[in-house]
């Protein structure tokens, strides 16, 4: 088993996520008392999101690389950055050390385009929604055409996902609202939801919809247990 090198802390609710079902999905492939071997780089949050509220990406670039080397002088051999906000700097992350840096988008672009789908809907923080670095990947390596909600709906989702999610509460006015958001996109075509930000699975599941659903820490988890193990 290769070992792997979360950048995580993006936040603590997602990257215990990432780290229960990696270890899951390490003892369903390999039995008996298997868990993934990990390294984790933990950020305290508080310094990310300082950097998100100013705009500063500079300087989560540089902090991000730093925990990217780190994680590969402690020998890493393959690197998650555990979120999909900071996917907007993979390009400077991966280009710093020399592992593969496995990108979030890519599993999931290529579970939604096997699953036959074309529109997904991509829910995540407004960053994601609102900048090109994720849809744009998801169209020219998948061939897909994400939609987002509209400016108001988006601020919304958003609101949900920083004073809700990254604090770890689960409000049900807050899956309602987001019952409600995916549900005026199926009407307008959408064939598919996209939980594009970590913490999504956290409030609302495949189960609630009636397109399928794909949510990237999963997904992000599943091909890097794939890699590992190859």
């Amino acid at each position: 088993m290769k070992k792997l090198g979360l950048i995580g802390g993006m936040t603590p609710e997602s990257t215990l996520t990432y780290y229960q079902t990696l270890n899951r999905l390490a003892k369903d492939r390999l039995g008996g008392q298997t868990s993934a071997d990990i390294l984790l780089w933990s950020f305290n949050f508080s310094e990310i999101n300082d950097y998100l509220m100013s705009g500063d990406w500079d300087g989560a670039t540089t902090r991000l690389i730093e925990a990217a080397r780190t994680l590969e002088q402690g020998g890493a051999e393959i690197i998650l950055i555990c979120t999909n906000t900071m996917h907007k700097i993979y390009d400077a992350v991966q280009a710093s050390v020399s592992m593969p840096c496995l990108h979030i988008a890519d599993p999931t672009g290529q579970a939604v385009k096997e699953a036959g789908c074309k529109r997904p809907l991509l829910l995540a923080t407004a960053f994601t929604m609102e900048q090109n670095f994720y849809k744009d990947r998801l169209a020219g390596k998948f061939g897909l055409d994400p939609i987002v909600p509209n400016a108001a709906d988006r601020a919304e989702v958003h609101r949900i996902i920083s004073d809700e999610l990254w604090n770890g509460e689960i409000n049900p006015a807050s899956k309602a609202r987001y019952l409600d958001i995916a549900g005026k996109a199926i009407d307008e075509g959408a064939d598919a939801i996209i939980f594009g930000c970590t913490e999504i699975g956290l409030l609302i599941q495949p189960k609630d919809f009636s397109v399928p659903c794909f949510d990237t820490a999963l997904l992000h988890s599943a091909a890097a247990i794939d890699l590992v193990l190859a």
